[in-house]
């Protein structure tokens, strides 16, 4: 006779795992209690990891993301996406010159660059005589920046699942032209971010971090901002504890923002982001 779950038990400790995993994202401004399951607790555990073991991955687990990947929304089912993955050292190297340094495009086995990609859609309309009008304005951009993210976060929580560990590279968007010429990419495609894969290195994992609570972000029927200082300043306090307990310099989130998003060198060269889009092939009418 097959022995019952013992149901007092299993729920005893679903409701432990959602405390543990509300209150590691959110402190102590934890939301209500709500349905939860292994998914939802594997979604609050990300975290951005930035030093990896040089272990190699299991075969097939590029092809597995990819899949993940594709299994994402995507508008209309355009797909207007691509993804270069990159594992030659060399390559690697260059590409972590390209991203200011970061050391961790080095280290990871696998490196995937995710690109918005029109071109594969336009070929469609050439081999047609089809003049893809659309494909020239600021929304189709869009779609395909969006697909991309789309499409590459289903990829995170699929390699979270395998035990992997993500971060994501926007620094592409840096010296696209570069990464364009390295990638060999045609034009109307373009690097809008990367994604290092890997298992972490000893003890780089770190904790999850915080997240603004709840109230800051969640509306109900209209955007409000009532209590914003004092949820932010809350917050703050929060960010401070958490950099003290990982032995980071004791930062805030509003003085990240302020640093961030301040001064126009904070933007590395992104500031002519437009014009550089428009000659890679997206002409943003």
């Amino acid at each position: 006779m097959t022995k019952q779950p013992d149901q007092p038990a299993a729920q005893q400790h679903i409701a432990a795992d959602r405390q543990a995993s509300l209150v590691a994202r959110y402190g102590a401004a934890i939301p209500p209690a709500g349905p939860w399951n292994d998914h939802l607790s594997l979604l609050l555990s990300h975290r951005s990891v930035r030093a990896y073991a040089p272990d190699p991955l299991p075969a097939g687990t590029l092809e597995t993301l990819v899949a993940a990947g594709q299994s994402a929304a995507t508008s209309s089912n355009l797909q207007a996406w691509s993804v270069v993955a990159v594992t030659d050292p060399v390559k690697k190297a260059k590409l972590a010159e390209h991203a200011g340094g970061q050391k961790h495009i080095e280290q990871c086995p696998l490196f995937l660059i995710w690109i918005a990609d029109l071109a594969r859609n336009q070929r469609v309309g050439a081999e047609a005589d089809v003049e893809m009008e659309s494909a020239a304005y600021l929304e189709t951009f869009l779609v395909a920046a969006i697909d991309a993210a789309l499409a590459a976060q289903n990829a995170v929580i699929a390699a979270e699942s395998l035990d992997l560990s993500t971060v994501y590279i926007g620094a592409m968007r840096n010296q696209p032209e570069a990464v364009a010429e390295m990638l060999g990419l045609p034009p109307a495609t373009m690097a809008v971010f990367g994604l290092c894969v890997g298992y972490a290195a000893a003890c780089a994992e770190g904790q999850v971090k915080p997240r603004l609570p709840q109230s800051a972000v969640l509306f109900e029927e209209r955007y409000g901002v009532a209590d914003e200082t004092q949820l932010r300043a809350a917050y703050d306090v929060e960010m401070g504890n958490f950099s003290r307990r990982q032995n980071m310099p004791v930062d805030s989130w509003s003085a990240r923002v302020l640093e961030r998003m301040g001064p126009i060198k904070s933007m590395k060269g992104r500031d002519r982001l437009k014009e550089i889009i428009r000659r890679l092939g997206f002409p943003l009418h």
